[in-house]
């Protein structure tokens, strides 16, 4: 098949694609038109079916395998595709681990990365704590291992979670070592469970949705209760631990207008936000240059980053 991060201005295309969305709208001159969204395991691609009446446009939904016929243009910097025609695909027409957007990492080894970071916990409740989630409950590692971090933005993959989970554990390790007075037990502990609640708050693929429960109270809300259920199963874990702790998790958005109930007011706390940022950020910049049409050095604005986005001389 013709993966859609290899797709170039230009193109024909005639391949089949899982349906993310499709959705029905009106141009400014009142004229109907669809919405559609493509994916595959390697990113996701706008479409537009201009005339819904078409013969050549068939009846599918949102996550139906769809065998589409088009044209590949670019819009602002970014590809979009022409349908010109569209039919739901048969079962055993496709693999349907073409179509789940994978971390580029081995999943397994980031695993065992991770356990050698929790293994460095000297306090035994918060060891316990982070063994109980990430060693003895075999559902929440399945869950967690192949979950991604986001709808979009960054990290939104199969092993997202995990990819973003390690990278923030790294740093803090690394803040840890560079400014002696953190709590590096307190710290890792953290930064392990800081985005646990996405387990819940994001459905799994290929939907990879909010939840009711993401809707309706968000990963932070859903992680601080996650977390206070651990720790209510580990007989006389210190109160002020648990409160630093949940703390962490509550604070790591940094502002209130992010998201986070509270603004931190633990050192630890300060150093979560910081690396949570840092990695969501350096993520989002590589998907905005790995996934844009142009190959100018200058790729135009993102939103995302709420700047204009240049491409250096050693990309």
């Amino acid at each position: 098949m013709k993966y859609i991060e290899t797709l170039r201005e230009g193109e024909k295309l005639g391949d089949i694609y899982l349906c993310k969305s499709r959705q029905s709208a009106l141009t400014k001159s009142g004229k109907a038109y669809e919405n559609v969204i493509l994916q595959d395991k390697t990113g996701t691609l706008d479409a537009k079916i201009w005339d819904p009446g078409s013969p050549g446009i068939g009846d599918f939904d949102a996550l139906d395998y769809v065998y589409v016929v088009g044209d590949v243009t670019s819009f602002q910097g970014s590809l979009q595709l022409s349908i010109k025609r569209a039919t739901r695909a048969d079962e055993g027409e496709y693999d349907p681990s073409d179509y789940l957007p994978m971390s580029r990492k081995n999943i397994d080894e980031m695993y065992q990365e991770l356990m050698k970071y929790m293994k460095k916990i000297k306090n035994p409740f918060l060891l316990k704590l982070a063994e109980s989630f990430f060693v003895e409950n075999e559902a929440f590692i399945r869950l967690f291992k192949n979950h991604s971090a986001a709808k979009s933005v960054h990290h939104g993959f199969v092993g997202g979670l995990l990819e973003h989970t390690l990278s923030v554990v790294k740093l803090c390790d690394f803040y840890a070592d560079q400014y002696d007075y953190l709590n590096r037990d307190l710290l890792i502990t953290a930064a392990m469970f800081h985005d646990i609640g996405k387990t819940k708050e994001l459905s799994a693929f290929p939907a990879n949705d909010y939840t009711d429960d993401g809707q309706l109270l968000g990963h932070i809300v859903i992680g601080v209760e996650l977390v206070g259920l651990g720790i209510r199963r580990i007989p006389d874990f210190p109160k002020r631990l648990a409160s630093e702790l949940k703390h962490c998790i509550v604070a790591h958005h940094g502002e209130l207008e992010y998201g986070s109930p509270k603004k931190p007011a633990l050192a630890e706390a300060a150093a979560l936000n910081f690396a949570d940022n840092t990695d969501a950020r350096m993520e989002t910049f590589r998907e905005i240059l790995m996934g844009t049409a142009t190959t100018d050095e200058w790729l135009g604005y993102n939103r995302f980053v709420d700047s204009n986005v240049r491409r250096t001389t050693e990309f």
